[in-house]
């Protein structure tokens, strides 16, 4: 499979099968985003089952701002995966110790200024967002205690994205797994035993990302390499901060503004009534099963190109594009045909509501055939991000996303609205930040190809 070094769990991906590397590296990836779910789901469950109606709505009201508020730093993960990966595919390890000094003392900075933000602002927020009087003390005392995890949280993105760029995407998946176990326990405890009510909740959350953050901090500082994580503000690099600013502010723009975008498709679904604002939470549940392996995909792809572009290995870049753009869309969509066909016992784990089973799989059936539209968009975005081009695929998602996806629910919408055509609107803007994306990838490749 290439060079992986069992040690270090690091995998260079700039040698071996191509396939075989990109599918390995991607596994631990798409196990993590699942774990990820498990949280909030577990979450959900203890406080429905234990704490009532009200409590759930508190932790839902706070979903979008944290979401937001982390965003950015979700962004400039992506930065750090990009150059982390790009110094090590080029052997050039002491830019690469400074940037991992770099993005340490970022994570600490940030994630304390929003801890800060959070516990003064909370109120407002929550203000904005137009929560109802009934839970809003509930919501500001779970999103303050939550706010306190931010130092937690950011540095375990940000230095998960290092990990990563080294090739070891199962270190991190192991740390958040098991903070996952502790997240479930705590939940137990705080809850079942001490009735602490959502405070319990943000508490539990709090211990199990600051034990994933400080496994992966001493993972780090652990390494026998010349790169290993020191924890010396002198070592910092402006230049590397700058560098990841170039990618990681685009890319946590975008997130900020997509899930601002949401808000307003949200708001045309709760116009059509209680079946159908419940048959999307259920789709938006069941479409985990094909985006998240999407997402694992396009971060596997990040720290391929990074690595590769690093270290020169211009035929093996076109390689594994031709290989995840084609065999990923071919994929995806036999998989979405295979889900539609079982869908209806899929639905029965959700919902025992016959017509909002009912609705749920119409949605299913405009989305599903289309969602390897979603798979290329992943592709090429993944692939210029990995370049360190990010602008331009930022403006080519959002313009997509946020303004033809918009226009296009609202037109759909104006005469006879209806689910599927609020549905209709996600491959209609996917198809065209694909289309548009392609364009931006064939012409990074022609500018690169007049250099060399």
């Amino acid at each position: 499979m290439g060079g992986y070094d069992l040690k270090n769990n690091s995998h260079t991906l700039t040698k071996g099968s191509v396939g075989k590397g990109i599918l390995l590296f991607a596994l631990p990836l798409l196990g993590s985003s699942l774990i990820q779910q498990l949280y909030s789901t577990v979450d959900l469950i203890f406080v429905g089952q234990l704490l009532g109606t009200k409590a759930s709505a508190a932790i839902g009201a706070s979903g979008l701002i944290v979401t937001c508020m982390i965003g950015f730093f979700n962004g400039m993960a992506v930065g750090t995966n990009v150059f982390a990966a790009r110094h090590y595919g080029a052997r050039r390890f002491e830019q690469l110790k400074k940037l991992i000094q770099t993005i340490f003392w970022t994570g600490i900075i940030g994630g304390f200024l929003l801890t800060v933000i959070g516990l003064v602002l909370s109120p407002v927020f929550l203000t904005w967002m137009g929560t109802p009087e009934s839970i809003f003390p509930l919501a500001v005392r779970y999103l303050r205690i939550y706010m306190a995890s931010m130092i937690s949280v950011v540095s375990y993105n940000l230095l998960s994205g290092v990990l990563r760029a080294l090739g070891d995407s199962r270190t991190p998946m192991l740390y958040q797994f098991f903070g996952g176990i502790i997240n479930v326990f705590a939940d137990f405890i705080f809850l079942y035993v001490f009735h602490m009510g959502v405070e319990g909740t943000a508490f539990a959350t709090l211990f199990s990302q600051t034990f994933a953050a400080v496994g992966v901090m001493i993972h780090l500082y652990r390494l026998k390499e010349p790169y290993a994580l020191r924890i010396r503000f002198s070592d910092c690099s402006l230049k590397e901060f700058t560098d990841i600013l170039k990618v990681g502010v685009p890319a946590g723009v975008q997130s900020i503004i997509i899930t601002l975008s949401n808000i307003i498709i949200q708001s045309q679904i709760n116009t059509l009534g209680v079946t159908s604002v419940a048959s999307f939470t259920v789709y938006f549940r069941v479409e985990l099963i094909i985006y998240l392996p999407i997402v694992a995909l396009g971060q596997a792809v990040v720290s391929f190109i990074g690595q590769n572009y690093g270290a020169g290995n211009w035929e093996r870049i076109k390689k594994g594009n031709r290989l995840c753009i084609f065999g990923g869309s071919l994929i995806t969509f036999a998989a979405c045909i295979l889900l539609i066909i079982a869908m209806p016992v899929i639905l029965n784990v959700f919902t025992k509501d016959a017509a909002v089973a009912a609705q749920t799989l119409e949605i299913v059936k405009v989305t599903f055939p289309f969602y390897f539209f979603y798979t290329v968009l992943e592709c090429f975005s993944s692939n210029l991000r990995g370049f360190g081009k990010a602008f331009l695929p930022m403006i080519v998602t959002v313009i997509s996303f946020c303004g033809f996806r918009i226009v296009a629910l609202f037109a759909l919408m104006a005469k006879n609205p209806s689910p599927d055509k609020v549905a209709l609107s996600y491959p209609i803007s996917w198809g065209i930040a694909a289309a548009a994306m392609a364009m931006l990838y064939v012409r990074n490749n022609r500018n690169r190809s007049r250099k060399i």
